[in-house]
């Protein structure tokens, strides 16, 4: 390709709207362009490093012995009102109706899809275990659109399905699915880490995340050094020790004017917040609901959902009104002692551990100090509700735990017959008996994968895409367009290039050469042959991307150089 002729829009300035490096960069690379909230085009560059991942996750999905399908992305509302999710995915499902009023979802995931495709299709245990995918748009409504391509409301995703006779072969093709995993991301040169993770609206009985590690990614997870315990901030086991005084105090109403927040109540109390019980008021399903933590601690939601088994939109902060009914006192001063109706209340499982505790009085301006579980107040005692965070212990090994913030970019379920006993999708075993599938879902974002390369490779001039992903391999740099030498020994090694294999694009734009290199830096081509006033001499100069040495050379060792190069980085896939 010639530069002259690309279409390639670059801006010398950030973006006002862009946060984070990779969506600064793709926006002025040319890559990418917002066409509304959440939503983007992808340019000539970066639609060529979609294609590029999409193929690297298609031949590792192929080598796994996958097949693969395309589906529409528009789906029947019946078959998600069958599974029973219609209702409980969420705001984040875009919902429409057809001129003859029949509801329709744009795609999120596909599970419910899948099954009602195979169902009554596949009849006989003789024709499992399957896997099927496919490489689709997916349309989620997210609430906060971020970092451009990374959380949009419209991306691009592999979703494979597995159907297998028993659980021991759907945990084989569990691992089969892993294993094709670590080898996508590995030929994407991720830095990533595998993860226990949270199955969520998904469901299921087994989940693992597979998460680029970045700065910038919205997710946290924790692991351990000392053994092979990892997990999402989600899904992480919270465990540290409790430490507390000697001996049960007696309780004691103290007066706490205005002290509304923990850090407020244990200052004036003289006490440590840990020793401070935390209240957070809800209603779920419009009922209220009291949840009570160590004050020192956050509440991790998604702990709470799995728990309470709602969806987390029928999950919100009580009014003022409500608090007032249940509690006798304005917000900020609830306890478990002394409520004025009965309402569920549910403890973490490290509460009953703790002694003494500061906790509301359900009077507006007091608390009551003293206050200890079985003695003075009970509750349900839940599995561990609190995010984890520095300080907490590894739960396999009791080591300190790690943390570090990352993109996920893959994650794999097992959910076994979850949606195939809704959707009545069975098959005959090898006595004739109808059983359900056992399934697995395992998705890669493609388009998300395209943020995590670049979070992990760029400088202060642009990306520096390696180069099995690179839009082209090898970008030749006419100095002088006007120098018809120049022109010509570039024109010579972009023919040869391009016959020997390579993807070469030629910058023979009438440029200053200024404009060139700042724009090569930019957009990140790993491979640079630079043709300037030794061309006839034929002399280059040649350099990487990532090294940023220019080196004077025989035009031939150049091409060599960039052969050998892309060679070496693609033969071992």
């Amino acid at each position: 390709m010639k530069m002259s002729k690309f279409y390639m829009p670059t801006l010398k300035e950030d973006p006002v709207e862009a946060e984070v490096a990779s969506h600064k960069l793709l926006l002025r690379a040319g890559m990418i362009r917002r066409s509304a909230s959440g939503v983007y085009s992808y340019l000539p560059l970066g639609y060529r490093v979609v294609r590029k991942i999409e193929n690297i996750v298609r031949e590792e999905m192929d080598n796994c012995g996958a097949q693969e399908i395309l589906m529409s992305a528009i789906q029947p509302a019946q078959i998600w009102q069958d599974s029973g999710r219609w209702d409980v995915y969420g705001p984040e499902m875009f919902k429409l109706n057809d001129r003859h009023g029949r509801a329709f979802c744009l795609g999120p995931t596909a599970e419910e899809y899948f099954t009602t495709l195979i169902k009554g299709e596949i009849r006989s245990y003789k024709q499992l275990p399957l896997c099927i995918y496919q490489i689709q748009t997916k349309y989620r409504d997210e609430k906060r659109p971020r970092f451009g391509i990374n959380r949009a409301r419209e991306f691009l995703m592999k979703d494979a399905y597995t159907f297998d006779v028993d659980e021991e072969a759907a945990k084989e093709a569990y691992m089969n699915q892993w294993r094709a995993y670590e080898k996508v991301f590995d030929r994407l040169g991720l830095d990533y880490k595998i993860v226990r993770g949270d199955s969520g609206a998904m469901g299921g009985d087994m989940s693992h995340e597979f998460i680029a590690l970045s700065e910038v990614g919205e997710g946290v997870i924790a692991y351990c050094n000392a053994c092979d315990y990892a997990a999402t901030d989600e899904k992480a086991e919270v465990s540290y020790v409790v430490e507390n005084e000697e001996g049960l105090q007696e309780m004691e109403k103290v007066h706490t004017p205005d002290a509304r927040t923990i850090a407020a109540v244990a200052q004036m109390l003289g006490t440590k917040e840990s020793h401070c019980l935390k209240a957070i008021d809800l209603e779920v399903e419009g009922e209220p609901v009291l949840v009570f933590i160590p004050g020192d601690r956050e509440l991790n939601m998604t702990k709470l959902v799995a728990y309470l088994g709602v969806p987390e939109h029928e999950i919100q902060m009580a009014s003022d009104e409500v608090i007032e009914r249940i509690t006798g006192a304005k917000p900020g001063f609830t306890g478990p002692v002394g409520l004025k109706e009965e309402v569920r209340v549910i403890l973490d499982a490290s509460v009953p551990k703790y002694t003494n505790f500061v906790v509301g009085g359900n009077e507006t301006d007091y608390h009551i100090k003293g206050v200890n579980y079985g003695r003075d107040f009970n509750g349900e005692v839940a599995t561990d509700l609190l995010i984890s965070r520095e300080g907490d212990l590894c739960p396999s090994c009791g080591e300190a735990l790690q943390f570090a913030r990352g993109i996920e970019v893959g994650n794999i379920f097992l959910f076994g017959d979850k949606y195939s006993k809704p959707l009545d999708a069975t098959f005959l075993d090898e006595s004739g008996k109808e059983r359900y599938f056992y399934m697995g879902s395992y998705g890669i974002g493609v388009t998300r994968s395209v943020v995590a390369v670049l979070e992990q490779n760029y400088d202060d001039r642009g990306i520096i895409w390696p180069i099995c992903v690179a839009p082209y391999h090898v970008i030749i740099t006419v100095v002088n367009s006007k120098d018809e030498e120049q022109a010509q020994l570039a024109e010579d090694i972009y023919r040869e290039l391009t016959e020997r294999g390579l993807e070469v694009i030629l910058d023979d734009r009438k440029e200053r050469a200024g404009v060139k290199f700042a724009d090569r830096d930019l957009i990140g081509i790993p491979l640079r042959i630079t043709v300037g006033k030794r061309a006839k001499e034929e002399i280059v100069e040649y350099s990487t991307r990532r090294e940023m040495e220019n080196e004077e050379i025989p035009v031939r060792e150049a091409m060599m150089r960039a052969q050998t190069a892309v060679q070496e980085a693609l033969k071992s896939f």
